[in-house]
């Protein structure tokens, strides 16, 4: 560590060193060069201004010997022309000359110089004072010297001599500015290379400072940057070559620390995204449906491969069953997925019974916990649980498992085995949380489905039950159906069809539809059917039985109960009498039925649907129909006309269809009749239907004329006798003379009673219903219809009675009796039990 330390420090002295080396060097150059350069410059300067001092010293001396030069012109022009003009200008140069003449000695240069301007200003004064002033004085006064040879000579060299010390004053002057500027040239082109020199030198060193700080810091920042962005775009492969040293190396070093780290933490981040996506997936896909076997299945679809090599579960067989699971070390486990990447793995195959929970899993399953193997080879433990299965997994190249425990509240339904295989990475302890959140997850899902199993197949045997099992023979019609309940998770829907046989050799077709499923629609169905059956045997018009139904309804449930309107209730009624012909039905929220005429032709029936049962307030109308023998009434379930795929309108066309199809496999028979009703379904029903479908087809019967004998029958007691001996003349003629004896007091009796009790119009027939194979026993029917709407109460008669024992003897003479209301009246009537012809 202290080694390190001391690296460090010695890099970081390294870098900052040399950074602060150059620095103060390309100052100290800088300084150098501008010092020299501004030493240069000064002396430039001095030199300018020496220059400057000479060219004002030499035109100074210009100025003075011009000045004597005027004074001189104006003296010799006023002494030749006695002009006084001449005087100003004269007495002007004169007056400006000492001044003038001082101004430049102080101006000039040099010593030497100004010694010679001294001279220069005595001569010139001494000119003046001297020579020139006593000119004028004598041309003033018109003294002819003053124009003399001798004072003109003598003016001369004065004058002379002034010009001379002129001429020596510039041409002194000349050569020191001459000198001083090559002196200033010289300056100048010293400072001009010492500046070159100097600032060649900073850009040298610059450019080479530049340069070791572009390779040494910038090409690493870059490479740092560019590293940097490679890692924000998600690239964290991306590392920094090691090319740099000291701090730099430092940097990239960091860098590189960085983007493993980064590298680490995103690899723990996708891996525990990936957890996280398996049990998600495993909560999305397991347990869509409610069958127990398919939600295995989808266990170890969603295990296979993301988690495991192979999968397998295992459950009881009472929980496939449905019931309830039994003590894990009695309940024998079956095999009901199985899952992998081969398909050559060892695992037993589904449907195979599984050893229950070996010793070494009882061990350590403890609550919820799963039993976790990393290592098959060297878990002698494991091995000796089942040397063979043993062998052969270890020969296929399994290297560790997972066994969890399938639980629910407690109670052990199965195991789930996770196994890897070959070169896979084994379980770790990390997996077995994973393995047990999906057992947990898998055991919820099973347990509903067990449940609803158990439910299911509850309300299927309670339906079952309250359905009729087979339908009762009746001479009306020729009976096919089919009842088909749902397949889907909602559970087994409340939807019956029932065929009651009337009085009269009529008969009730009745389809009805309890919406909702499980077992109350199942209980409610069974409820409304004992009731119509009920009302049935009470004869009742279709209206009037869907009235009573509705009253009931609305009175049916208990406290605690919803009421079945609200579960939406409905029913179909229909009466069919074979000897007239003719169809009387009412509907509660059901839809109409189809008609289909001998010549194929399919007709929807078209009449009031009242509302559905439990509404109450509402009445219901009755639709008569017209049936040509050998029609076919198509009585359904709206289950199988309409979905949440298919419209209504849809459905009811493609039912009408289905039904004009199967005409061509002619109804003339119950088998054919059996084969036309599957094949409806086959065609309406495209897919698993999502409610119970019900269809009842019932081809119409008529009785012949020689099976009905119908006599009216006039008001009064004398025609008794008559009528009694019409009806034995009758049996006589359908050779039913064994009957003649109870008939006759029948016919007596309640023919009798209508006379006494009853209001003209009275009738009698007389129905002999014969089987057509012969195979069963026939019934001979006889029926008594008045105007009156009072219905006979049998009573037991006293002994001194005289009336009362009527009724008693009917109905201790024949199999049943009972009464009947129409709009027209009423109708008596009671059934004997003919033999078995041949018998």
């Amino acid at each position: 560590m202290a080694l390190g330390r001391r690296q460090g420090g010695i890099a970081r002295r390294g870098l900052l060193g040399l950074t602060a080396l150059a620095g103060a060097l390309l100052a100290v150059l800088v300084a150098v060069a501008f010092g020299v350069l501004f030493w240069s410059v000064h002396d430039m300067r001095q030199a300018n201004l020496a220059v400057r001092q000479s060219v004002a010293a030499e035109n100074q001396a210009r100025l003075v010997d011009n000045l004597v030069l005027d004074v001189e012109t104006y003296q010799r022009a006023y002494v030749i022309s006695h002009l006084a003009v001449f005087l100003q200008p004269w007495q002007t140069a004169q007056g400006h000359f000492p001044a003038q003449a001082q101004e430049l000695i102080q101006i000039s240069t040099t010593p030497a110089q100004r010694q010679l301007a001294q001279q220069i200003a005595q001569s010139g004064r001494s000119y003046i004072h001297d020579y020139s002033i006593p000119v004028v004085a004598l041309a003033q006064k018109g003294d002819p010297r003053a124009s003399s040879a001798a004072v003109t000579l003598d003016g001369k060299r004065r004058v002379d001599a002034l010009r001379s010390l002129f001429d020596t004053y510039t041409t002194t002057e000349g050569a020191t500015v001459t000198a001083r500027e090559a002196t200033a040239d010289s300056d100048a082109g010293h400072a001009t290379a010492a500046a070159t020199v100097g600032i060649a030198a900073s850009v040298l060193l610059i450019a080479a400072y530049s340069g070791y700080m572009t390779r040494v810091i910038v090409w690493p920042v870059r490479r740092a940057a560019h590293l940097a962005t490679r890692l924000a775009e998600g690239d964290l492969s991306a590392r920094m070559p090691r090319t740099g040293a000291l701090e730099i190396g430092q940097l990239e070093s960091a860098f590189n620390t960085m983007a493993e780290s980064l590298q680490n933490s995103m690899d723990q981040a996708e891996e525990a995204h990936r957890r996280l996506r398996l049990l998600y997936d495993a909560g999305v896909a397991v347990g869509t449906t409610l069958d127990v076997s398919l939600t295995a299945q989808e266990l170890v679809a969603v295990a296979v491969p993301r988690f495991a090599d192979f999968a397998t579960v295992d459950l009881a067989v009472s929980v496939l069953r449905g019931e309830e699971p039994a003590a894990a070390d009695a309940a024998p486990l079956q095999r009901v997925a199985r899952e992998g990447i081969r398909e050559d793995d060892p695992l037993d195959s589904v449907g195979s019974l599984i050893r229950p929970a070996l010793p070494f899993l009882r061990d350590r399953l403890s609550g919820s916990g799963a039993a976790h193997v990393a290592d098959l080879r060297a878990s002698a433990e494991w091995r000796v649980a089942n040397p063979q299965e043993a062998s052969r997994i270890l020969d296929y190249g399994m290297n560790s498992l997972i066994i969890a425990p399938l639980l629910e509240q407690g109670v052990l339904m199965g195991t789930v085995t996770f196994w890897r295989h070959g070169t896979s990475r084994p379980f770790g302890k990390e997996d077995v949380a994973d393995a047990e959140e999906l057992a947990q997850k898998a055991a919820v899902a099973i347990d509903n489905a067990r449940r609803y199993t158990r439910e299911r197949e509850t309300a299927l045997t309670l339906q079952r039950n309250l359905l009729p099992q087979q339908m009762a023979e009746q001479p009306a019609v020729d009976i096919a159906y089919r009842y088909l309940p749902t397949g889907t998770r909602v559970g087994v829907g409340g939807d019956w069809i029932d065929v009651i046989p009337l009085s009269g050799t009529r008969v009730a077709l009745v389809v009805g539809d309890v919406v909702g499923h499980g077992i109350h629609a199942s209980a409610t169905m069974g409820r409304l059917r004992t009731a119509v059956r009920t009302l049935a045997d009470v004869d009742l018009p279709p209206d009037e039985l869907l009235t009573q139904l509705d009253d009931l309804v609305i009175h049916l449930p208990g406290a605690d109960e919803a009421t079945v309107g609200e579960q939406g209730a409905t029913c179909l009624y229909a009466i069919y009498d074979p000897t007239s012909c003719r169809c009387v039905l009412a509907s509660a929220g059901h839809p109409q039925p189809f008609v289909i005429a001998p010549d194929g032709a399919v007709t929807a029936v078209r009449g009031h649907v009242g509302p559905p049962l439990g509404v109450g307030g509402l009445p219901f109308e009755t639709t008569e129909l017209e049936l040509t023998p050998g029609s076919t009434l198509a009585l359904y379930s709206d289950g199988l006309v309409h979905s949440r795929e298919l419209d209504l309108g849809e459905g009811l066309d493609r039912l009408r269809e289905a039904l004009e199809s199967i005409t061509s496999l002619g109804l003339d028979s119950p088998q054919s009749l059996d084969r036309a009703c599957g094949a409806v379904l086959d065609a309406v029903l495209a897919g698993p239907q999502a409610d119970d479908v019900t269809l009842l087809l019932a081809r119409t019967r008529a009785l012949s004329s020689n099976q009905v004998a119908t006599w009216d029958v006039p008001p009064g007691p004398e025609h008794v006798a008559r009528i009694r001996a019409l009806a034995t003349d009758q049996l006589e003629t359908w050779q039913l003379d064994e009957a003649s004896f109870v008939t006759e007091l029948v016919v007596s009796e309640l023919v009798t009673n209508a006379i006494r009790y009853g209001t003209p119009p009275i009738q009698l027939r007389l129905i002999r219903n014969t089987p057509i194979d012969g195979s069963t026993a026939g019934a001979l029917i006889c029926e008594v219809s008045d105007g009156s709407n009072t219905a006979p109460h049998m009573r037991r008669a006293r002994t001194f009675d005289e009336g009362g024992r009527g009724l008693l003897l009917v109905a201790q003479l024949t199999q049943r009796w009972g009464t009947r209301h129409s709009t027209a009246g009423k109708t008596i009537w009671c059934e004997q039990t003919l033999p078995i012809a041949g018998a």
